[in-house]
């Protein structure tokens, strides 16, 4: 396999926008102004990334934001801590909300790293909503669980603020929406994760979709979190009726035609990011998922425009 480059693997461990709103965008209720994933490995020191001012942390690992911000930690785990929230043991599936005006800080335990995703947003709803006692200063973190609803989400209105194509920002304001409506439900109810396997399977899908590319074996997924892989392999394809492996090749599958469908990127350099071997061990998987070869499918898509 070819050797991965430091921008490719760049592209893996992180993705994020920081978005311009326009009075348009503001005069919607709820705009969305930034959106990201990160992963960091244990043992790997959380450094900066590119952000602009009044994003930076200071030097006592402190900051002050002008938005509000909904922080999901889904591998790993770490701490939080606000003015009103004391020092909190963070661990995969935990949900934390940072306020504007109020200072706060987090970060990854070394033992473990972390994945986390976030989502700023800003706007007259939310407003209303804090004054009517949704969500407090106090009560900011939130036990939901590792759910691929919520994942899927993050990855969409990434997705639509990267396209910026005309109302992006509306489209990821109303997921912006949904999902601080979902996070709530969850929360006063205590629905997610029924139960110790379900709780694994969950959390296992999230970070087999995160990990598309395969960096980290199955086996590895199992153990991290603390199951043997038999026991993993069978309960996961009991609940989901295909294999971890299977799961993994689908989604390799479906973001395959993504591109081939929606963008100019040649088959090879699709390969590539897929993290295939080579050309031709992609297009052998394509064709016998699809009965296509990856350049008549794209031909196909295509046409049919």
């Amino acid at each position: 396999m070819k050797e991965e480059t430091t921008t490719e693997k760049k592209e893996r461990i992180e993705q994020f926008k920081y978005l311009q709103i326009s009075p348009r965008d503001k005069s919607w209720g709820l705009a969305v102004t930034t959106v990201g994933f990160r992963h960091i490995d244990a043992g790997e020191e959380q450094l900066p990334i590119e952000q602009p001012d009044g994003y930076k942390f200071n030097d006592e690992g402190r900051r002050v934001l002008n938005e509000y911000q909904l922080v999901y930690i889904t591998r790993g785990g770490g701490y939080f801590e606000s003015a009103s929230c004391s020092r909190t043991k963070i661990e995969a599936g935990t949900m934390f909300m940072l306020f504007p005006g109020e200072w706060h800080s987090f970060a990854p335990d070394c033992e473990s790293g972390w994945n986390i995703h976030w989502i700023g947003f800003n706007g007259s709803i939310i407003d209303d909503k804090i004054k009517a006692g949704f969500f407090t200063f106090k009560n900011c973190v939130f036990r939901v669980g590792v759910d691929e609803r919520i994942t899927n989400t993050y990855h969409q209105i990434l997705e639509i603020v990267s396209s910026e194509r005309k109302g992006y920002q509306q489209m990821a304001a109303g997921l912006a929406f949904s999902l601080i409506g979902l996070v709530y439900y969850e929360n006063i109810n205590h629905s997610f994760g029924d139960s110790f396997m379900t709780r694994i399977i969950s959390q296992a899908k999230a970070i087999i979709k995160e990990d598309m590319s395969g960096s980290h074996s199955l086996e590895e997924i199992a153990t991290s979190l603390n199951i043997s892989y038999s026991l993993f392999r069978r309960e996961f394809k009991r609940a989901c009726g295909i294999s971890p492996g299977q799961y993994r090749q689908e989604l390799k599958l479906v973001k395959a035609k993504e591109l081939l469908y929606s963008t100019n990127m040649s088959i090879a350099l699709i390969a590539e990011q897929l993290h295939f071997e080579c050309l031709g061990q992609f297009s052998t998987f394509f064709k016998k998922k699809t009965g296509q070869s990856p350049l008549e499918y794209r031909k196909r898509a295509t046409q049919d425009i």
